[in-house]
């Protein structure tokens, strides 16, 4: 059964925020970032083969600062979109988030994963061998 709530929250917190027929304005903004910043990371990589990798980097800093407004402004309309939601939705929403950053602590922290080279990484994913000692150097 579908309660009171439930209802309000698929319908627009206003309709400017409703976007194209009807569609919430968040999910179609998140793309801009991920687009943008995906193809940053093309034209980096495309820069380590041509000669004269000027016009690439200018390009991909331009697309890093397009992907942060992009996402500036998803993230405004999706908080928006988040207090249209029912009541015990939000508390969900932050116990999730705060299990993903506990998960994103113990990848950095514990097994050193994009901090650490391979060797003190494997060091952290055998147990009883340094688990836990990785400190990230200064």
């Amino acid at each position: 059964m579908v309660t009171e709530p439930q209802l309000q929250a698929k319908r627009p917190v206003s309709a400017p925020l409703a976007g194209p027929y009807g569609h919430p304005f968040h999910p179609i903004l998140v793309t801009v970032p991920i687009g943008a910043w995906v193809t940053s990371l093309v034209f980096d990589i495309a820069s380590r083969t041509v000669s004269s990798p000027g016009f690439l980097t200018q390009a991909s800093e331009w697309l890093i600062a397009v992907g942060v407004i992009g996402a500036l402004l998803a993230a405004l309309t999706g908080f928006l979109d988040l207090f249209a939601l029912p009541r015990a939705t939000p508390a969900m929403s932050v116990a999730v988030l705060g299990l993903s950053g506990y998960l994103g602590g113990k990848l950095a922290y514990r097994y050193g994963v994009r901090v650490a080279d391979e060797n003190t990484q494997a060091e952290g994913c055998t147990p009883g061998r340094g688990a836990g000692r990785f400190r990230p150097s200064v």
